[in-house]
């Protein structure tokens, strides 16, 4: 049998350990059934995001205001008005 010893903060293993435990499940099995189900289908078994800063929708915007800014179309505005 294999050990496995990875690297976390204190809190996110304790918190674990708890979310573990309220399931019936020691984090051993928890980590055994992530591997195993990652082997089985060939992938990490749940979505994972990015930062949505990086997102299509995020840069396009991003492009968009740059061009805008560079064209000299930018529209002052008094700091009274955003507080």
């Amino acid at each position: 049998m294999a050990t496995l010893s990875i690297r976390t903060t204190d809190e996110t293993k304790y918190s674990f350990e708890g979310f573990c435990e309220s399931l019936g499940l020691t984090v051993s099995a928890a980590v055994n059934m992530f591997m195993k189900v990652s082997l089985r289908e060939n992938r990490i078994p749940f979505e994972l995001k990015g930062d949505p800063f990086w997102s299509e929708e995020n840069l396009s915007r991003l492009k968009a205001s740059a061009a805008h800014a560079e064209a000299g179309k930018l529209t002052k505005h008094d700091l009274s008005e955003v507080i």
